[in-house]
């Protein structure tokens, strides 16, 4: 079987709370995870989903990224936030790419940092 995982770009350019950070990674695991192709998603559940946080510096660089997920045939989920607390309305804060096969995703994120 393939390892498979899941990425969430954080934006690290605006100003966001822990907790507002984790509000929006979990908008973004749980939209992919939804996403995700049903025998895809069990094959993750049950390896543990595999997940982790990295760091982007702004929106432009984000969009690549969602661009190459894109042209890779990965899930993703861009998430836009209310702005009911910390942030203007329409923020777009997280990139969610995955689950999906752990080479392909690396090919993408690999040269990112952890958040």
């Amino acid at each position: 079987m393939t390892n498979l995982k899941q990425v969430i770009l954080v934006r690290t350019d605006i100003k966001m709370s822990k907790g507002k950070v984790a509000a929006q990674v979990a908008h973004g695991a749980v939209n992919c995870a939804l996403s995700a192709n049903k025998k895809l998603l069990k094959n993750w559940q049950s390896t543990g989903m595999k997940k982790i946080t990295l760091k982007v510096e702004s929106l432009e660089e984000m969009k690549k990224y969602q661009q190459l997920a894109d042209e890779n045939d990965l899930v993703n989920s861009l998430i836009t936030d209310a702005g009911h607390t910390e942030i203007a309305p329409g923020t777009q804060t997280v990139l969610c790419i995955g689950p999906g096969p752990e080479i392909q995703i690396d090919k993408i994120t690999g040269d990112l940092k952890i958040y």
